[in-house]
């Protein structure tokens, strides 16, 4: 056997036993699929559909989801249901009355991890993604609700892995990728800190959004009587653009579902 050919049939290995762990854990009532519209999720739902199991494909939309991939799940996965927030991300902020930021992450729970409170959940999260990944397992319950059961059937695959069945199944992506993002997330996250400004400049309408939802946070906390040394928009915008990192690990990517 050809190295070439030692090297698919250890993907189709791989292959063959992620659909046996999707086939193993699926409840009766069938999946609740987390599609945020990045490689992993195409994966997962391409390998769901393999395995011939009951699902529904889930889009949390954000309010701060980059275009391309709007377009994309529009496009190519018409059958993914949308769940919209109670809020945008610019009405939580006055809500909030304080930036996200890379610890306080409140936008993830309450925009992102909304979907599927007492359901098995099908994700695309892996080891390779980053070392806060590295420790995530197979089988786990969500810690902030208990009835949410999370199932990552291609926990051990690679970057590499997740191309290849990409390309050998011939899987549309979002166009983003070809422009060298690695990861696709929400629009300026406080967490992606190597993209954020190439965010803001590819996107400045988000930019200008974010500056204007910072005004009203500031009028808010005026308003309330809490202490601010912020009077504008910009001045939380340029501290939130260069919030010094703490000590000790910081997250890589947010989102569970991502």
């Amino acid at each position: 056997m050809t190295e070439e050919q030692t090297t698919y049939s250890v993907r189709e290995q791989m292959v063959t036993v992620a659909i046996d762990r999707i086939r193993e854990f699926c409840p009766a009532e069938g999946y609740y699929l987390a599609f945020s519209g990045g490689k992993d999720s195409i994966v997962i739902k391409r390998l769901a559909q393999m395995a011939d199991v009951p699902f529904d494909a889930h889009f949390e939309f954000t309010t701060i989801d980059p275009p391309e991939v709007l377009r994309y799940i529009r496009e190519h996965h018409p059958n993914v249901l949308w769940n919209y927030p109670a809020e945008t991300m610019w009405q939580l902020i006055v809500r909030k009355r304080m930036p996200p930021t890379r610890r306080v992450r409140y936008c993830c729970e309450e925009l992102k991890e909304r979907g599927g409170s007492g359901r098995f959940v099908l994700l695309g999260v892996r080891w390779a993604e980053s070392e806060r990944r590295a420790n995530r397992r197979l089988f786990e319950t969500c810690t902030r609700d208990r009835t949410r059961h999370l199932i990552n059937p291609i926990i051990d695959w690679s970057d590499q892995a997740v191309w290849d069945f990409i390309r050998e199944q011939g899987l549309p992506y979002c166009s983003l990728y070809d422009e060298g993002q690695d990861r696709i997330g929400c629009i300026m996250c406080p967490c992606a800190e190597k993209r954020r400004h190439q965010d803001a400049e590819r996107w400045p309408q988000y930019k200008r959004a974010y500056i204007r939802a910072f005004q009203r946070m500031v009028d808010k906390r005026i308003a309330d009587g809490l202490k601010t040394t912020w009077r504008t928009g910009e001045d939380v915008y340029d501290w939130w653009m260069t919030e010094p990192k703490r000590k000790g690990r910081q997250p890589e990517g947010c989102s569970l579902f991502e």
